[in-house]
């Protein structure tokens, strides 16, 4: 019955940790050697003093690796889904353009607390990172001159080549950290122009790569294509136009079983891979949805939604250049598209302020209408490290993109239910509700739906009983009155 199937999966739970692999495209980057240190701050239980206290290294904000608080739960998912992987048992690496050691890099970025990255900075020195793709015509003028740990001479002469230089590159990761989880590629480089290549079919795409088409093809486009034909998934954390019909194809494992596993070209590989994006929704975008879904639900008429936020890191001096800085605008300013608020006047400023580094500053004024017209009018006033709010996106996509796997979800599931970490979810979550907590609630029917469980009214989870027993809070006895209690 149920009860054996609750003790049996119980059990099935006590396997010991999958090793997932978190591959970051930018890992000199702040939000990359952020991520890093973290990882090895929560490996080894570190504790380091700040300016109010003495602080132990932890997950928040990743709601993946904490647990529910409070009476109603809420908050995190860790211990609610028991075959969510443990990112201190992650195999992390990456690409970088820039030859910095990543120690000297995450000192330079002035993100962290000194204590800590004193502590980290040696193991962070010795850290070996791959060379990266590069082609100077999609990036700002600022990121030229420091780009020399590249791909070069005949593994950079051609698409295919570069393609093959990073299968290459995921299979030796793969190989070398005994990853025996899902491995995730992720976007974490500067925010390219926007590419001109357009594609009406998988094939039709690769027919350009594979010879060598004179098309506009960003780096990131042969990121995603490496990471689909190795069984990857691949998450856009940037502005760029990476994500397509195309592309979304590709990373369909039944296309990839029919059309390029055994063809002696691509030997793809047919393991399931999400395409999810774009562009992660972190911290003034991210409230923004939030608050004007508040103001949507309190029956007001949104009408002026202005903002502006400024900082020094790298990403916002990339910004500076007019080509890059409009991949940057077409997210920013249609994150309220599919609600057909025509009336509301979005405007949205960003500026690079050297002095601020990563700590993002951030002003927005909302004003509405209430009842017979009158206005309605709030503000908020944001200060954080940008990377601090951005890193555990990057580990929440990571450790989803491994659980939604191991579920067989598809990748229309898997990135609406994701939704939540982009700015402008593309691909498979293309036009979804953009309110912050409807997402969020899509996440939860998603899990519901895969952990077996039901949403109806009334009817008491399977998941919820198997997690009482587990937790102690009911008896297997208990648990097999339910069960037959809900069966009637």
């Amino acid at each position: 019955g149920l009860l054996n199937e609750i003790q049996s999966t119980m059990a099935d739970d006590k396997t010991a940790p999958k090793k997932i692999g978190i591959l970051t495209i930018g890992l000199g980057g702040g939000n990359g050697v952020t991520l890093l240190a973290g990882y090895i701050a929560n490996r080894n239980k570190l504790e380091w003093e700040t300016q109010k206290e003495r602080m132990s290294a932890n997950w928040y904000g990743c709601i993946t690796q904490i647990p529910p608080r409070g009476r109603h739960g809420g908050v995190g998912y860790r211990g609610r889904l028991p075959s969510l992987s443990d990112v201190s048992h992650a195999a992390l690496g990456g690409w970088e353009v820039r030859p910095t050691p990543l120690g000297k890099a995450l000192y330079e970025a002035r993100i962290l607390d000194h204590d800590l990255v004193r502590q980290v900075r040696d193991e962070m020195d010795g850290f070996t990172f791959m060379p990266g793709v590069f082609d100077p015509s999609f990036v700002g003028e600022t990121q030229h001159a420091g780009a020399t740990h590249v791909v070069s001479g005949e593994e950079a002469s051609t698409w295919r080549r570069k393609v093959e230089r990073i299968r290459t590159d995921i299979r030796n990761f793969k190989r070398d950290n005994g990853v025996d989880g899902h491995t995730t590629v992720i976007w974490s480089a500067s925010v390219e122009r926007p590419s001109e290549a357009e594609y009406d079919s998988p094939e039709r795409m690769l027919h350009a790569i594979d010879t060598n088409e004179n098309d506009d093809i960003s780096p990131s486009i042969i990121y995603a294509i490496a990471s689909a034909l190795e069984g990857c998934s691949f998450v856009n954390g940037g502005s760029q136009n990476t994500l397509s019909a195309a592309l979304s194809e590709l990373f369909e494992a039944d296309y990839r079983r029919s059309n390029l596993a055994d063809d002696g070209n691509w030997n793809a590989s047919t393991e399931t891979a999400y395409l999810l994006g774009t562009d992660f929704k972190a911290g003034q975008t991210k409230f923004k949805t939030a608050a004007v879904e508040y103001v949507r639900a309190l029956g007001l008429t949104p009408m002026v939604v202005a903002s502006s936020n400024h900082l020094g890191n790298n990403d916002m001096l990339n910004l500076t250049s007019k080509a890059t800085v409009k991949a940057k605008m077409r997210v920013k300013s249609n994150i309220f598209g599919p609600w057909d608020e025509d009336q509301l006047d979005h405007q949205v400023r960003v500026m690079y302020t050297s002095y601020i580094g990563d700590e993002k500053r951030d002003f927005v004024e909302y004003t509405s209408l209430g009842f017979l017209g009158c206005p309605h009018t709030m503000v908020t006033y944001t200060r954080c490290m940008d990377s601090i709010l951005c890193v555990p996106l990057m580990i929440d996509a990571a450790v989803w993109c491994d659980y939604f796997c191991g579920k067989g979800a598809d990748g229309g599931d898997a990135a609406r239910a994701t939704a939540y970490l982009f700015k402008v979810p593309e691909g498979g979550a293309r036009g979804v509700d953009p309110g912050f907590h409807h997402q969020m609630g899509v996440l939860e029917k998603t899990l519901l739906k895969l952990e077996g469980g039901s949403d109806s009214s009334g009817a008491l989870s399977f998941k919820v009983i198997r997690d009482s027993v587990v937790e102690g809070i009911i008896t297997q006895e208990q648990a097999n009155a339910l069960i037959a209690k809900g069966s009637k």
